[in-house]
């Protein structure tokens, strides 16, 4: 008789050799998933942030960074299939690459913007690179957990083996034998099997727990202490250096076993890299922002400072009028302002002025046009940053520009958006006769609810009995369909309008949306700015200037005719038929 052959088992793989009890590893490697969620979402939020300083329209940034790196993380899960084999290298080496490239995201873009006048493709490229490698995570570091599980089961087996008498922790013959005769060995596997299976889910949960959570800190600390405390190139830069030794920390002491020398040398020497190229640029990093700010305003800074807003530059030679930038767009233009603010205020004044509540205008400009008619009784300003005010009192340059304006006892400064002065103050509200909108174009995403039919709303409930308001609309040649735009939302919020518009110069820097009114086929240097004079009822105000009016620089009744004849020539086409603009449904 010929016995049946016994198929004898195959000895388990070698337990990998962990400084912590199989059963700990997943702590630490929830704690670095919970760092490296943190500081993914930093850069994620730094890329948007920084990318609506500089281009604008934080709805479109945001959106274009948020889709471009959801997309590239599913790249980055599927690329990750093929590095599961060498997970603990391929981790270290992922995190190194995220540390450095998020890290130094916004210095690069800001150089794109500085040096070479367009970052968008630049966004798009970090947001790729920064997804691809932030969706490689997991799939490695489950990987590594599953690799630390199953040498807990395989030691489970091995003790096991042991106190039965076994060889080596495999068992004796007799054992793996009587098993399989009685079908015991069966039921092993398949209740193996359904523990691996819950272990498996149980695995992913904690994952995607210490992911969420990290998430939440990372959004939490970018607004409340990177940005304010530290700014966004360093802020990225130090995310960045956290980021490379929570990764490269959990490989080199918790997977080191896993590791040959080679790639222990590897991950090594990546890592002091990484970390060396952050610190060289977290040292340099305010002479490389000096080196920009020149780039961007020329030679002639001459104050530069952050507030806990935006960043405000003033720039123009020494003796000249001032040049005055909020995060790089060109707010007022020196050499022309008074075109802008003449034609702004003096249309307004043209009937009862003694009170007067001017929205924006923190660089006191308006209020310098105010306070030249005598009969003014008082003026508020309504300023959402606390910087710009301070700045415009303080500055020799912007104070002598603006007349002083902010030490006239007439002038009053209240900080905060707008639209929430307005609606804050409604119960108890002083009334005035003229209300000047003095804000940043609504082509600026931020901007939009302050041009729209609520807010409008808001500001006919200010306006005394016969009062004006008056709102820069931006270029009707330029963007006719945004001023037509503005327009019809005035008028759907109870007001009659007349449009008017008035030539400059443009200053030869960098202007932005809220003062770029060049229009298509202008001269260099030629521009134009769009206003809207509006009172409430169905007569529109008449378009002229005060007999009280002091002596002006640039407006006539001559000029201020004609420009409303021009712009009401555009309204023809663009300006027919837009729907307002609500806070539900911006238009602009």
């Amino acid at each position: 008789m010929i016995d049946p052959p016994v198929t004898m088992p195959l000895p388990p793989k070698r337990a990998a050799r962990l400084p912590v009890r199989p059963g700990a590893v997943r702590y630490p490697v929830l704690a670095v998933v919970f760092v490296c969620a943190a500081c993914g979402l930093v850069y994620e939020l730094e890329l948007v942030a920084l990318a609506s300083y500089l281009i604008g329209d934080s709805v479109t940034q945001a959106s274009v960074v948020l889709s471009v790196m959801v997309f590239a993380m599913g790249i980055g899960s599927l690329l990750a299939k093929r590095l599961r084999c060498r997970a603990a290298v391929a981790f270290g080496l992922v995190e190194g690459g995220l540390a450095l490239i998020g890290g130094c995201s916004a210095m690069v873009l800001y150089a794109a913007f500085a040096w070479l006048g367009e970052s968008r493709y630049v966004l798009v490229a970090f947001s790729l690179a920064i997804g691809v490698l932030i969706g490689a995570e997991i799939p490695l570091l489950m990987s590594l957990i599953q690799r630390a599980e199953s040498a807990r089961g395989q030691g489970g087996a091995s003790a096991e083996g042991r106190s039965d008498g076994g060889t080596e922790g495999w068992g004796g013959g007799e054992g793996w034998s009587d098993e399989g005769a009685d079908g015991r060995g069966g039921e092993q596997v398949g209740g193996g099997g359904r523990r691996e299976a819950q272990d498996a889910a149980g695995t992913v949960a904690d994952l995607f727990a210490a992911d969420y959570v990290g998430a939440l800190v990372g959004g939490l600390a970018f607004p409340f202490l990177l940005l304010p405390w530290l700014g966004q190139l360093t802020g990225a830069l130090v995310t960045g250096a956290v980021n490379a030794v929570a990764g490269g920390g959990l490989v080199l002491w918790l997977f080191r076993h896993d590791l040959t020398p080679r790639a222990r040398t590897l991950l090594i020497g990546v890592n002091v890299a990484v970390l060396a190229v952050l610190a060289t640029a977290t040292v340099l990093v305010d002479d490389f922002e000096q080196a920009a700010r020149h780039a961007v305003y020329g030679d002639s800074v001459r104050v530069a400072v952050h507030t806990e807003l935006q960043e405000v530059v003033v720039a123009g030679e020494r003796g000249g009028p001032p040049d005055l930038f909020l995060n790089g767009r060109l707010r007022v233009g020196g050499q022309d302002e008074y075109r802008y603010h003449e034609a702004l205020v003096h249309p307004a004044m043209n009937g009862p002025h003694a009170r007067v509540l001017i929205l924006g205008g923190g660089d006191g400009l308006a209020a310098r046009e105010v306070l030249r008619y005598p009969d003014v009784l008082a003026v508020t300003v309504v300023e959402l940053d606390p910087g710009v005010v301070r700045l415009a009192r303080t500055d020799p340059d912007l104070a002598a520009l603006n007349g002083h304006s902010f030490r006239d006892p007439r002038v009053t400064v209240a900080y905060g958006d707008a639209f929430t002065w307005l609606r804050s103050s409604r119960p108890v509200q002083e009334r005035y006769d003229v209300v000047i909108s003095d804000l940043p174009d609504p082509g600026i995403t931020p901007s939009a609810k302050l041009y729209s039919e609520e807010f409008y709303g808001l500001a006919a409930g200010a306006l005394a009995d016969g009062g004006r308001l008056v709102v820069h609309a931006g270029s009707a040649a330029a963007r006719p369909r945004t001023y037509w735009t503005v327009d019809a939302t005035l008028r759907a919020a109870g007001f009659a309008t007349r449009p008017y518009g008035t030539g400059g110069r443009t200053s030869g820097l960098t202007d932005g949306p809220d003062r770029a009114g060049r229009s298509t086929g202008a001269a260099p240097g030629e521009g134009e700015w769009g206003f809207l004079l509006a009172a409430p009822g169905g007569r529109p105000p008449v378009l002229g200037l005060d007999d009280a009016a002091p002596r002006l620089r640039s407006l006539t009744p001559g000029v201020l005719t004609e420009g409303g004849s021009r712009v009401e020539r555009s309204r023809t086409g663009a300006g027919a038929g837009l729907p307002p603009s609500t806070l539900v449904h911006p238009r602009y």
